[in-house]
């Protein structure tokens, strides 16, 4: 088939890598010079790492490279992107600075059309631009006012260099992880450095105690298995049900230990409830620096803040507070769309409160011919990309046995009600998988009828997830598909 894949971050080249492989006819859309992503130069902010260790953010069948530190800056990882686009033959299928303008399911196919005005005749299309595609910038009051006085509002993805920060009064708006990352190479330049946090949300850090990593403890299948998932087995039982106190001591512990390492209760940084609420926020890895910048004072956090409004000069706080601003940089997280398909295709993509509806965080209910991959955001995000993108490769050859629509709707919206819960509506518009990567991992390798060994997965409840671990799954399915066409093609000549 001919498959157009929008987005040439992790999602899109993994599953053009596994397509190609299948032996189908892929081109990949990306309106950025360069692959990656959010990894893309055009949207590197200063102090932007990896979350997850390079052996987890890696794929199944192509490490980092040794040399890369343990946390890859954005820079390195796009390299790694690259290399691996390049390695498996899909730089050859790239369509680099061209913006999809339209999507449009046209007599079983799809016509897509570029910014260009040309039309592309597609059988399938696999969304993958995504959920941290458009940034979301808080409508200010008083910008106008703000940035004719010489002012400056940029969303994170918008900064690329500190020496922007030099000698200004900033303000970082935002607590996650990028508003962290962001805030330490503009404290070291900046004339001072704001961080205005509504909410203060739990870090955990990279070494515990200074000696124990992070990965040990969240990164493997005991780490997922603390909180509790919409299916409960094995051992899982165990840990909500008759080890429920101890498994609740596990996750409170690193909050206390968090507490102590950054010196939270001194500067007043200690979030509201308990390590074990994390996920109902969201999962951040304390920025290496971030902290010590508090102690030192070149970073001062306003906590349970929110901006008023910007004026000439200066941003006026939710408490009165009147702060010196040349310069606000808002890591505010991001809006998950698809403007490029009709208003009739979006209808089905979506529940009624606006959450993505995808089976498998892959596939709409209704819209055949339509596939998602990117919009299961994880600790191990290139795994479960390349996990769904075996899932679409079976599905394009048929291979899939799936349940019917109705049931497949019921279980989507039952995933969605979980995950409502489980974070208390955090999850991205449903895009948000964590912290159940691996479930989401062992669901789709059900789909498909495979799995990795079982001593490995054992290995697993005490080690690091290795993606290198399900390299063997790939070849496996590509060979089930030829078998399957091979039967096909024999069956047809004998008729």
């Amino acid at each position: 088939m001919r498959v157009a894949i929008i987005g040439a971050g992790v999602a899109g080249l993994t599953t053009a890598k596994v397509l190609l492989q299948a032996g189908h006819e892929v081109e990949v859309f990306d309106r950025t010079p360069d692959v990656g992503g959010v990894w893309s130069r055009t949207r590197r902010y200063p102090g932007l790492t990896t979350q997850s260790p390079k052996a987890q953010y890696s794929f199944s069948d192509f490490p980092m490279p040794k040399d890369l530190p343990e946390w890859p800056t954005g820079e390195q990882v796009q390299a790694y992107l690259k290399a691996y686009a390049w390695h498996f033959g899909v730089d050859a299928c790239l369509r680099l600075e061209t913006t999809v303008t339209s999507v449009v399911p046209s007599n079983g196919g799809w016509d897509l059309t570029t910014h260009t005005g040309t039309t592309y005749r597609y059988d399938r299309v696999v969304v993958a631009n995504g959920v941290f595609c458009e940034p979301a910038v808080p409508a200010f009051p008083g910008r106008d006012e703000f940035e004719a006085a010489g002012g400056q509002v940029l969303a994170g993805t918008e900064f690329h260099d500190a020496e922007e920060a030099r000698g200004k009064h900033v303000l970082v708006v935002g607590y996650g992880k990028s508003a962290c990352d962001v805030t330490v190479p503009i404290s070291k330049v900046a004339a001072s450095t704001d961080v205005i946090a509504r909410q203060l949300l739990w870090k955990v850090p990279r070494k515990i105690a200074g000696v124990v990593n992070f990965k040990m403890l969240l990164l493997t299948r005991m780490g997922e298995a603390l909180f509790r998932y919409r299916f409960v087995r094995g051992f899982e039982k165990v840990l909500h049900g008759p080890a429920n106190r101890m498994r609740r001591s596990m996750l409170n512990s690193l909050g206390s230990v968090s507490v102590k390492q950054y010196g939270l209760a001194q500067h007043d940084l200690v979030p509201s409830g308990q390590m074990e609420d994390i996920v109902k926020g969201a999962i951040g890895l304390a920025t290496e620096g971030f902290f010590e910048g508090v102690a030192d004072g070149s970073i001062r956090v306003r906590r349970d803040m929110t901006v008023d409004r910007l004026k000439s000069g200066g941003a006026i706080l939710s408490d009165g507070t009147v702060l010196p601003a040349d310069l606000v940089v808002c890591a505010t997280g991001f809006t998950q769309g698809v403007p490029f398909l009709p208003d009739d295709v979006q209808a089905r993509l979506f529940d009624e409160r606006g959450n993505f509806a995808l089976y498998r965080q892959i596939q709409p209910i209704g819209v055949p011919g339509l596939y998602f991959n990117g919009y299961n955001s994880s600790f191990f995000s290139p795994l479960n990309a390349e996990m769904a993108a075996l899932w679409i490769a079976a599905d394009l050859a048929g291979a899939l046995s799936l349940p019917d629509d109705a049931a497949r709707q019921a279980d989507v919206t039952a995933q969605l009600a979980f995950m409502d819960e489980a974070t208390n509506t955090h999850h991205c518009r449903g895009t948000k998988i964590i912290p159940f990567s691996l479930h989401n991992a062992d669901e789709v390798l059900s789909d498909l009828g495979l799995q990795i060994g079982r001593g490995t997965r054992a290995s697993h409840w005490l080690n690091p997830v290795a993606p290198s671990a399900y390299r063997k799954v790939t070849p496996q399915l590509l060979a089930r598909l030829e078998a399957r066409a091979s039967d096909v093609r024999v069956d047809v000549k004998s008729k």
